[in-house]
């Protein structure tokens, strides 16, 4: 019998690709680093020597995340730097409603053959986000697993890290009854509803077709950056009247906003009170997808919620316009029944 030699890159893991990788991306990476960061990438750990004496109570705050199933469109289109910045403000979003100031991020990139441009491409995401969020890019994990993935798939996980005054905390426990909700629009759908929204499209559409409804090809409508809010969370919060912020993610407005609300109330959301993108009703009418699903599945063009007391809202809304951002008043908070 004939003894067969296996190596490591026989069984689909290219060691050298991935240290290639990381030598081409240590330059990006550190661009995004202050004098917090002790460390640059490739190390076992990233060192972030955080600025403390400006606070009286610090407390971190983390979230981790991923772009679920957006990441098909960016392998169908051969587009690959959105889908990093998605991940980065998603994340920057989910802390910064609670009052955090975000300080550094780590990713996760996995994939069954390691494609030096491609991964290249997604650390650039990263890097580009958190330099537009003064985030640091402290470390992360690029994994090669054959088995798992087929030829072009990866996938995307991040987390972030911040730091928020313990009295600072924003966590809605001050809505009361009449609080008003005023939303702010998304870039598109974000990083969520994308297995709907395929399933719908890409049974009617090519990824690059334009479709003249929405005055540009697919792809480049689904892959819209997720925006990040954090400017503007930041300086809506240093207003009294504001109470709480929503990020409107899975579970769309209603199914968000309610985590932040005490247990004796409830949304009034009136639902004409802003026209959704025109990328919702083109889902809605091509896949026949019913009222109830598409507000529990997409943000419907609205991507941030702040709950503000009836007396602040034109104060939200001019300091929101200050910074280039339209409001809508969508509804307020009522009592229970």
């Amino acid at each position: 019998m004939t003894k067969t030699s296996f190596t490591y890159k026989d069984s689909g893991v290219d060691i050298k690709a991935g240290e290639e990788l990381v030598e081409s991306i240590k330059d990006i990476v550190k661009e995004t680093h202050g004098v917090e960061v002790l460390s640059n990438i490739g190390g076992f750990g990233g060192f972030f020597k955080p600025q403390l004496s400006s606070f009286k109570n610090p407390v971190f705050v983390s979230s981790v995340d991923g772009v679920g199933t957006k990441l098909i469109v960016a392998y169908k289109a051969k587009k690959y730097t959105t889908v990093g910045q998605d991940l980065v403000n998603h994340c920057i979003n989910d802390i910064a409603v609670c009052g955090a100031t975000p300080l550094f991020f780590l990713d996760y990139f996995s994939t069954g053959k390691l494609e030096k441009n491609v991964g290249v491409e997604v650390i650039s995401g990263f890097a580009q986000a958190c330099k537009e969020n003064n985030v640091a890019l402290i470390g992360g994990e690029t994994a090669e697993m054959p088995d798992i993935y087929k030829p072009g798939e990866f996938d995307l996980a991040g987390t972030i890290v911040g730091i928020v005054d313990e009295d600072q905390i924003i966590n809605g426990s001050t809505i009361q009854e009449g609080d008003i909700l005023i939303g702010f629009e998304s870039t598109g759908l974000h990083t969520n509803g994308y297995s709907l929204a395929r399933k719908v499209l890409f049974n009617h559409f090519e990824i690059d077709e334009v479709v003249e409804e929405l005055g540009c090809s697919i792809s480049e409508e689904l892959l819209k950056v997720h925006k990040s809010y954090l400017q503007l969370i930041q300086t809506l919060k240093n207003i009294d009247g504001v109470h709480g912020f929503s990020h409107i993610t899975g579970g769309g407005i209603v199914g968000n906003t309610k985590r932040i609300l005490p247990k004796h109330l409830q949304l009034a959301i009136d639902w004409e009170s802003w026209n959704r993108p025109l990328i919702y009703s083109l889902i809605q009418r091509l896949g026949d997808v019913p009222e109830e699903d598409m507000r529990a599945t997409f943000n419907l063009g609205i991507g941030l919620i702040c709950v503000v007391h009836s007396d602040d809202v034109q104060k939200v809304c001019d300091t929101a316009k200050e910074l280039g951002e339209q409001t809508h008043i969508l509804g307020s908070v009522k009592k229970n029944p």
